[in-house]
């Protein structure tokens, strides 16, 4: 077992330079003087706790005022700004407060990568400039960043974020101003790259600043490479820091069991059991002492370990199916007591092959496993085993039973790979051929991950290779629909049924894995010259079965019925010599139409648009007016109506006149009376 620490583990620059200037403070520190920092100085802790200890108050924005105010020359307060920085509003009230209270003052501990991020932010507050900045969106260093610009910006976390941000922005603010870019100086190398290539794309104008710090990348960088080269790594920072977050992040892509801790307390003594390589990499907000401290844990772990393998004996064999006792779980590994001189354990890749799979959901300390052993080690003591081979063995069998029977099984894809998509059943691999998944040619295959899916083995190979096909499951499900279908259809079968495609004279509407048409005749009781004026792809109708023909495999469909004829609502609503408030749709040299309801226009005579003679009816009427106009016929047979607005002019005129000959009689009538 070998402990390896990073070399750029630790300190950075920028803090380093924060909690130099706290100790000058400290040291120079007058008698009843008061020293605070603005928020946490840096993300850590056990640091921070150790500044509580001396004496170090913590305090927010909101307390400045009041701070300045309590300062005097018996009690003089001195505040520090923290490494990550602060908001320009804070920037200024500090040094209004310092100006007005000479025992009041600050020193600014702000990263000078950060301070650099500040400026470009200011100098680029432009009405024709959005400003883009990559990283996280409540992090004090983002939160003061930001409000150094003045005008429309964003925060993206990550290229996905951005993506989706670009997207949404379509019409925005990005795409009608020149995007500026930056990012948090902590930002993961390999995400702003992607970041940035995504802007490019986007935007030819875009103004891009990079702004990572150089420590910070090649912290990253040795953090990956040592990741890469060890099988266990401890990652040493505060629970707040945003560098450490991702060099987390980082180390885990590479190596599985990749433990994070804020202190070597938190060390267990079994963390690491089976590790051959450890590295530890630090956050730049980790103190040397606390680096030192994890080594000296880790370096005596490896020592007892060392000792205690050689007072064991192995008595386990490669090749041997053993059952053991669950111990530990992790999302990395079982640790399994075997009853033996040794410890089994079992990487997460040798419980599923499912990536989804979690060991912590579905293991427990005291739950027995049955596994293969893989390999022995008498130098380290412990057994590698697996339980996917155990499984694979014991349950090949069903599989090969599958394909010689024709069973139908059920598995969930796991991934989409070059060619088809992969199926773990019964802890063995199935593949589907992209032939076989249904899925149609150069369709995407990564629709079905995660998907469960019924298919068939037609295949086995030697070395337990398995091929499968969901398509002929899909197949016979649909040929047994189809039968079904057939079996059932009459003439005036009602079916509810999803509108499919469209052509010039008809839709097609999937009645349930067979398809029947609907023409154009046969959609609207109006003249139509498209489908589209009535139904679009995707919506569900309900029509009826007016002709088959089960060999031609061809369904004729009706959509429009009697219920919904316009003439017969017409004919439910009116009769003649009712009155109707109708639309004027056209005119004619003879007459006027006019719509009485939707789908049934009356004509409108030129005879009986007016009293008096006219030379047009568009001396009277005009189109789109509404008018009330009389039924004086229908025509059954020819389905037409006659309509007329004379005959209620003619009849208003001799109401008109019959109240005004009342009105003479009854002045004449004391004339008479009189005499």
């Amino acid at each position: 077992m070998s402990v390896t620490v990073a070399k750029n583990a630790g300190f950075c620059f920028g803090v380093k330079r924060a909690t130099d200037r706290l100790e000058e403070a400290l040291c120079e520190a007058r008698e009843g003087e008061r020293i605070c920092t603005l928020g946490h100085l840096i993300h850590n802790e056990t640091y921070n706790e150790s500044l509580r200890r001396r004496g170090v108050e913590t305090v927010g924005v909101a307390q400045l005022e009041a701070l300045a105010a309590s300062a005097d020359e018996a009690h003089p307060v001195t505040v520090l700004v923290r490494a990550h920085g602060c908001t320009k509003e804070t920037d200024e009230l500090l040094r209004r407060l310092s100006e007005e209270n000479a025992h009041f003052r600050w020193i600014d501990c702000t990263c000078p990568y950060v301070k650099k991020i500040h400026r470009i932010a200011q100098e680029n507050s432009a009405e024709e400039n959005a400003f883009l900045l990559m990283g996280t969106r409540d992090h004090p260093e983002v939160v003061g960043i930001m409000s150094y610009f003045e005008g429309d910006k964003i925060v993206a976390a990550d290229a996905d974020e951005l993506e989706m941000l670009i997207g949404q922005h379509q019409e925005g603010i990005l795409h009608k101003k020149t995007p500026v870019m930056a990012a948090q100086t902590t930002l993961n190398l390999g995400n702003w790259q992607r970041s940035q290539k995504i802007v490019k794309k986007v935007f030819t104008n875009a103004v891009i600043f990079d702004t990572i710090c150089n420590v910070t990348e090649q912290r990253q960088t040795e953090a990956a490479e040592l990741a890469a080269r060890c099988d266990f790594i401890v990652v040493i920072g505060g629970k707040e820091s945003s560098n450490t977050a991702k060099l987390y992040e980082i180390c885990q892509r590479h190596c599985a069991r990749t433990l994070w801790i804020t202190a070597a307390a938190e060390l267990d003594p079994n963390v690491a059991r089976g590790a051959k390589n450890i590295g530890i990499v630090a956050g730049a907000s980790t103190p040397s002492e606390e680096i030192q401290e994890v080594y000296k844990t880790m370096s005596e772990m490896k020592e007892n370990f060392e000792e205690m393998l050689e007072s064991q004996c192995l008595t386990l064999n490669t090749g041997d199916v053993v059952t053991g006792t669950v111990t530990f779980v992790s999302d990395a590994e079982l640790q399994l007591d075997l009853g033996t001189s040794v410890t089994g354990y079992i990487k997460a890749d040798q419980v599923s092959n499912d990536p989804a799979f979690s060991l912590t959901e579905n293991f427990h300390v005291g739950d027995s496993v049955e596994a293969f052993v893989i390999r022995v080690s008498d130098v380290e003591g412990i057994a590698e085993l697996s339980k996917k081979r155990a499984d694979a063995d014991k349950n090949w069998q069903v599989i090969v039973n599958a394909c010689e029977e024709k069973t139908v099984l059920e598995g969930k894809v796991a991934e989409a790979v070059k060619g088809g998509v992969v199926i773990y059943c019964n802890a063995n691999r199935v593949f589907i051929p992209a032939s076989q998944t249904g899925v149609p040619k150069d369709g995407d295959l990564a629709t079905l991950v995660g998907e469960t899916v019924s298919f068939k083995v037609i295949e086995v190979k030697p070395g337990k290779k398995a091929i499968g096909s969901i398509r002929v499951v899909l197949r016979e499900a649909r040929r047994a629909q189809e039968a079904d279908f057939w079996a059932g259809i009459e003439v005036g079968k009602t079916y509810t049924g999803k509108v499919k495609s469209m052509t010039s004279y008809g839709a097609f509407v999937d009645l349930g894995g067979v398809d029947g048409m609907v023409h154009l005749t046969e959609l609207s009781w109006k003249h139509i010259k498209n489908p589209a004026e009535v139904v679009s792809v995707g919506d569900e109708i309900t029509v009826f079965v007016k002709s088959f023909d089960p060999e031609k495999k061809r369904i004729s469909l009706g959509y429009k019925t009697e219920e919904t004829n316009p003439w017969n609502i017409f004919k439910s609503r009116y009769v003649v010599g009712d009155i109707a408030s109708v639309k004027i749709v056209s005119m004619m040299p003879f007459g006027a139409f006019a719509e009485i309801i939707d789908g049934v226009d009356g004509l409108i005579h030129i005879s009986q648009i007016a009293m008096q003679r006219i030379a047009k009816p568009a001396d009277i009427l005009e189109i789109g007016q509404i008018v009330d106009a009389r039924i004086i016929d229908i025509d059954d047979e020819k389905q037409k109506v006659s309509l007329s607005i004379r005959s209620l002019l003619e009849e208003i005129a001799a109401a008109e006149g019959e109240a005004a000959e009342a009105e003479v009689a009854e002045e004449a009538a004391p004339a008479e009376d009189a005499e």
